[in-house]
């Protein structure tokens, strides 16, 4: 879940994606204990904590696959001058990211259609409502 309180700046809340998770009484109760014990600042602390390490645990596999599947690691925009190039150059793209893939508000579905051949994003992925509705039978 996104902490949007102390210490948590705007850039960051753009760059998280709110997730909703069901626990065990028990699980939930652990938990609590620790934070109440100083452990972690709160529950969403031993969450994000427990996502990393076992990340980090696992860093090997996804760097592996993210060079196997040529993804974007991280963060990819499409603007509308880089799509209008592509159009013009007569090429289109495989968007295929791990992280936020965004494309600009200001591209249209028949832009998106025109340059974008397939959207593969593992993460989130923004754009306007329409482009999005225009890509569906792309995205994968």
């Amino acid at each position: 879940m996104v902490d949007t309180g102390k210490g948590c700046s705007m850039a960051e809340v753009e760059k998280s994606e709110k997730i909703t998770i069901n626990l065990g009484l028990v699980d939930l109760g652990q938990i609590d204990l620790l934070v109440d014990e100083g452990f972690y600042a709160n529950r969403t602390d031993f969450i994000r904590t427990a996502i990393r390490r076992q990340l980090d645990s696992r860093a090997s596999a996804v760097n592996d696959t993210v060079e196997r599947r040529a993804l974007t690691l991280g963060t990819r925009h499409l603007s509308r001058g880089e799509l209008e190039a592509l159009r013009d150059a007569g090429r289109q793209i495989e968007l295929r990211v791990l992280g936020l893939a965004t494309i600009a508000d200001d591209v249209s579905p028949e832009l998106a259609l025109a340059t974008i051949a397939s959207v593969e994003v593992l993460g989130a992925f923004r754009a306007p409502r329409a482009v999005k509705t225009a890509l569906a039978p792309r995205i994968t």
